[in-house]
């Protein structure tokens, strides 16, 4: 159930439209709500001389804030769609979704809507006749203090908007967000990591190719989020073993295999004929990632936007550079921490076999694309290889040395075929030489790494 509601959350949350809809229909029960509480104590006969307007007055007013109010929405909006422009054009079009589920962006649509719909139900309300002349006063009252605070909530706004297109902030925000995903590392959680004295005989048992069934995506799509507890208890209700095909973020076509079941060890396959619908149900199917479960697609975005930074249309050093800088940052958090087993189990016997990234498959994504478009740029290539260094001194485990070692040794190769002068590539040595170099009489951080 929990994983249905989330699947349906998050569209909602990434529209511009859900927050403002529910902001609207907040102010059609505070009109409600005032419109009665002044027919009920007479509105402005207790205090006459904050409240006493007369009709024409009050109606004035509410057409003055309900006509800001959407020349101001119109206004908003403008400015959005302008700054979405701007971040596809100059970041990355994977960067749209921040501005998309930004809660201070719905919020401000959202106020500026919503006190425009407030106006026009309260001045619905005003009656001038002798006979039936009412005047909601708080009503109105309200909706003056409401546009008011709209004054203060486009001013926040454009300061948010001008915040928020800085290459500081939007990196910051892809960071943490990605940090979040990092701390819960698919597939951590996903049941428990098979214990190394039954490991080889789980790897030989999922490795045999005869008893898979596969289970086919029905639509196109990117593999958003797997429901890890309702696939354990399903694999551990019907005794089986279920194979992930693809990682978390990957493209599924119609009818490629999504998953692949077969039985356990302790019995007999069950129907074939039993297995899609239900697990169909597990899965989530979307038209593009996100970064739930899916620390890579962290990853990709800083280096689209790297990417982006040194295409010839943009041709941003800076950006660039300071997309490199989160990337090592990135990578040297991966490298201190470990990774969760590919070989799942509900506590007694194997139960799941997943697809996830490993170290090597983190550092090749970060660096490979950003080496490859760097060419000929000495200021990139020189922050490449500090990046490269702070990732290596975070390093617990030398296994992983050998990978950042090949990545160095790729920088400096395309150093000295792409840099057209003698200074230029002698700048890139001498970065290499001073992360070499005896620092405080020991070797420098990333001399392990450097130096082989």
């Amino acid at each position: 159930m929990l994983f249905r509601l989330r699947r349906l959350w998050q569209p909602l949350r990434e529209s511009l439209w859900f927050v403002p809809l529910l902001m609207v229909l907040a102010s059609l029960g505070l009109a409600y709500g005032l419109i009665r509480y002044d027919q009920r104590v007479g509105g402005g006969q207790r205090l006459p001389l904050l409240f006493g307007i007369d009709p024409a007055g009050a109606g004035g007013m509410l057409t003055a804030v309900a006509g800001s109010m959407l020349t101001v929405a119109a206004l908003t909006f403008s400015l959005l769609l302008a700054a979405i422009a701007q971040v596809s054009n100059q970041y990355s079009p994977r960067a749209l979704r921040n501005f998309m589920r930004d809660p201070v962006n719905q919020v401000t649509m959202g106020y500026f809507v919503s006190v425009f719909t407030f106006g026009l139900l309260v001045q619905g309300t005003i009656r001038s006749g002798r006979a039936d002349r009412f005047v909601p006063t708080t009503a109105v009252l309200a909706g003056l203090l409401l546009a008011l605070g709209g004054v203060a909530a486009l001013i926040f706004f454009i300061h948010h908007i001008a915040e928020a297109l800085q290459t500081g902030t939007l990196v910051r925000r892809i960071m943490a967000e990605t940090e979040r995903e990092l701390r819960r590392l698919f597939p951590l959680g996903f049941g428990l990591e098979v214990e190394a004295a039954h490991r080889a005989t789980a790897e030989a048992f999922v490795a045999a190719p005869e008893g898979w069934f596969p289970v086919v995506a029905p639509a196109p799509g990117y593999l958003q989020y797997v429901d890890t507890q309702g696939l354990l208890a399903w694999t551990t209700r019907h005794r089986t073993v279920l194979r992930l095909e693809v990682h978390i973020g990957d493209f599924v076509g119609t009818g490629q295999a999504l998953l692949s079941v077969r039985a356990g060890m302790e019995r007999a396959a069950p129907a074939q004929a039993d297995w899609p619908a239900d697990l169909l149900r597990y899965v989530g199917l979307g038209p593009h990632r996100n970064p739930e479960q899916d620390v890579a697609f962290g990853v990709q975005q800083l280096v689209d936007i790297a990417l982006k930074a040194l295409s010839p249309a943009v041709n941003d050093t800076t950006t660039a550079i300071m997309a490199i800088d989160y990337l090592g940052e990135l990578v040297g958090r991966l490298a201190r921490r470990d990774f969760p087993g590919a070989l799942r189990s509900d506590g007694q016997h194997l139960r799941v076999l997943v697809r996830a990234y490993d170290f090597v498959a983190y550092v090749r994504l970060a660096f490979d694309l950003v080496r490859q478009s760097a060419g000929g740029n000495p200021a990139v290539l020189r922050r490449l290889l500090r990046a490269l260094a702070l990732a290596a001194s975070q390093v617990r485990d030398p296994a992983r040395l050998p990978v950042l070692r090949q990545q160095v040794q790729l920088l400096l190769e395309t150093a000295r075929a792409s840099l057209p002068t003698a200074y230029a590539r002698q700048e890139v040595q001498a970065v290499y030489a001073e992360l070499c170099a005896p620092w405080m009489g020991e070797a420098g951080p990333a001399a392990a790494l450097l130096l082989g």
